[in-house]
């Protein structure tokens, strides 16, 4: 499986969707906290095309989106094949 990596912020409803979500799947992850590092948000926003929101989901180095982009390619099948590439 490809490291899935979750960045995400304490208070934040769709953060806890997409590690349900994985957690559902079966799908082990790595949660990085963004609330004490606005640096490394910053540079996260930055390399990819100045997202802003939480959570940041990436599988691989692959930048997925935020919970709605991740949960519409699991509801069209085509999440899972991006992990277990």
């Amino acid at each position: 499986m490809v490291d899935v990596k979750i960045y995400t912020t304490r208070v934040c409803p769709f953060c806890t969707s997409a590690k349900s979500l994985f957690k559902t799947l079966g799908v082990s992850y790595q949660e990085i906290g963004l609330d004490t590092d606005p640096e490394l948000r910053t540079r996260l926003s930055t390399e990819n095309n100045g997202w802003r929101t939480v959570p940041m989901i990436f599988v691989g180095e692959k930048f997925l989106g935020g919970f709605d982009d991740v949960n519409a390619l699991h509801r069209e099948g085509k999440l899972m094949p991006l992990v277990q590439a």
